[in-house]
């Protein structure tokens, strides 16, 4: 076989590939789509609905893309899908974290959420992590995602193991999940801090899947971000007080402490202290409740 046959047998090996891709992909969808009611979603079923599960429209509805594009995707036309409306299909559709891997493994994708493993957090720095406990610690990027943390942060603000992996980002959940939002005391004063710091953090990451699917996400779903994020405020980051309340050992008051991993800003472990006795003794039963929980699962 000549050079030139060779290369043309490859393309069209790869164009085949792509197209089972495209196939597979399209009958994924219909799978996840049909066996989803529209009560699970808040929608009402009406009275002569004939689709099992939800209709195209309503999952480009819900995932907030156009009904012909979704119906071409279920066609497997050979469209370009982004990552952002894969996150948002993978979300409409309840994937969980497998179902939701394959998804972008389909689509030739690469998933930018904190649920993709996170190569520079290491056994040595897990270790780390453990051995710190009873102080709440975690590892954390410049997007604010959650890429590790040990059982007494788990329980600091809520249940950190019962959310799921996709939304482990502490911008996320301190604007828009409740259980989290009332762990905060001064919850006002510390979104905007947190805004002007993910602005700060931002300049260097302009155009990146990552960073517009988290940007565009908490935009949409909550109103005081997009307020905090059209004042353009900038801020660094320092050590400083934080205050929570937990719902099982109640007041805590903490230093907060960034360990940077790394000669660039970027990749951080972020331990909180006690500042008093008081505050020890009440993480020592936190961490308590933490290794309790852990044994019941």
């Amino acid at each position: 076989m000549t050079m030139m046959a060779q290369e043309t047998a490859a393309v069209q090996t790869d164009r085949g590939g792509a197209e089972i891709r495209r196939y597979e992909l399209a009958a994924f969808l219909r799978s996840r789509r049909e066996r989803i009611s529209p009560e699970q979603v808040g929608l009402p079923r009406g009275a002569r609905r004939r689709t099992p599960g939800l209709r195209r429209e309503e999952v480009a509805q819900l995932s907030a893309v156009g009904v012909t594009w979704y119906t071409w995707l279920e066609q497997a036309r050979d469209i370009q899908v982004s990552v952002q409306v894969l996150d948002a299909l993978a979300r409409a559709l309840m994937l969980d974290a497998s179902e939701r891997a394959h998804l972008f493994q389909l689509a030739g994708a690469t998933d930018p959420t904190p649920a993709t493993s996170c190569p520079s957090v290491t056994p040595a720095l897990r270790q780390m992590l453990r051995g710190l406990e009873p102080i709440p610690a975690l590892i954390q990027n410049s997007r604010y995602d959650i890429v590790a943390y040990n059982r007494t942060y788990a329980h600091l603000l809520g249940d950190l193991d019962a959310i799921p992996p996709e939304d482990h980002n502490c911008m996320l959940l301190v604007y828009t999940n409740k259980e989290w939002q009332a762990s905060v005391v001064h919850l006002e004063e510390t979104q905007r801090l947190m805004a002007a710091r993910l602005r700060a953090s931002f300049a260097g990451h302009l155009g990146e899947p990552a960073w517009k699917m988290l940007l565009k996400r908490l935009e949409t779903e909550s109103p005081k971000f997009r307020e905090n994020w059209e004042r353009y405020e900038v801020v660094g980051s320092r050590s400083k007080t934080k205050e929570f309340l937990n719902a099982h050992v109640g007041h805590l008051k903490l230093e907060h402490t960034d360990l940077w991993l790394g000669p660039e800003p970027g990749a951080r472990m972020v331990t909180y202290t006690p500042v008093d006795e008081e505050g020890r003794e009440r993480l020592e039963r936190l961490y308590d409740i933490a290794l309790g929980a852990t044994a019941r699962t």
